[in-house]
């Protein structure tokens, strides 16, 4: 039996429009449902190198987390105008080899646990540690280590050659506070640091002049508190390995590939 688009949305719980319960980020971006799919990459962003990558590998379902055309809200038409060149490169590539590119972001994160947030805790070995999932982070308790010595564990788990902090990373930490992706707002962690006691939290990417503010403030007044940043594609992509594998288990009939992306910025 072929598989098609179609077959692999209602895997995902989502729609052609609309994603998961009428989530709007979700959506099949080109292609159409009833295509039949050859191969699925899933991957973190699809960048041009990542479709580029599929077409060599004999896939034309691409599945990302995030939008194609650097836009949360897929503002294609007002890009187009901005972008020009590129925008059209990747149209044409795109159209030239029949990709089907769906976006699963809004579903992903809404499941119970964040589907992303699996993948985050898995890939640092923390699944054991948990001891609250909500809806837009997971706290866990874990043995006493310094700021420090969690920011080295978390650089060889996931892969990275820096991060970001602010605090006192010399203080022990026992409760941490885990955000993947754009959720490192003030009105969000800051709360969680007081109603959760936390001395360590471990956040994507957000406002610079939140967040690290208040860490750096608790620091001078005497309150030991820490803040890692890993960087937004850093903290989602191994949601979307662990996606990646779970296919692979489900569609034996075709090859289905996780593509990693290389961090965006270089560090000078």
């Amino acid at each position: 039996m072929t598989l098609i688009v179609q077959d692999v949305l209602d895997v995902l719980g989502a729609t052609a429009v609309g994603g998961t319960a009428g989530y709007g980020a979700d959506q099949l971006l080109s292609g159409n449902t009833g295509q039949a799919v050859s191969g699925i990459v899933v991957t973190f962003i699809a960048s041009q190198q990542v479709l580029e990558q599929a077409v060599s590998l004999g896939a034309n379902l691409v599945i990302s987390h995030e939008g194609i055309f650097y836009s949360h809200h897929h503002d294609g038409d007002k890009v187009a105008s901005m972008v020009g060149t590129v925008h059209a490169a990747k149209k044409q590539l795109i159209a030239d080899h029949g990709l089907a590119v769906y976006r699963f972001h809004d579903g992903l994160h809404r499941k119970q646990p964040d589907g992303i947030m699996e993948g985050l805790l898995q890939e640092l070995g923390w699944e054991a540690f948990v001891v609250e999932h909500l809806p837009a982070a997971s706290i866990v308790e874990l043995p006493s280590h310094t700021g420090l010595e969690f920011a080295a564990h978390v650089k060889k788990r996931l892969g990275i050659e820096s991060l970001r902090a602010v605090g006192d990373l010399s203080a022990q930490c026992r409760r941490v506070g885990l955000l993947a992706g754009y959720r490192g707002g003030g009105a969000l962690a800051i709360p969680l640091f007081e109603q959760y006691q936390l001395d360590l939290i471990l956040y994507g990417e957000g406002p610079e002049w939140e967040t690290p503010e208040y860490v750096r403030d608790a620091v001078h007044i005497g309150v030991a508190k820490s803040l890692l940043v890993l960087g937004h594609l850093e903290s989602e992509q191994p949601g979307m390995k662990l996606l990646a594998n779970r296919l692979s288990r489900l569609f034996t009939a075709v090859p289905v590939h996780y593509v990693n992306v290389d961090p965006v910025f270089d560090v000078v």
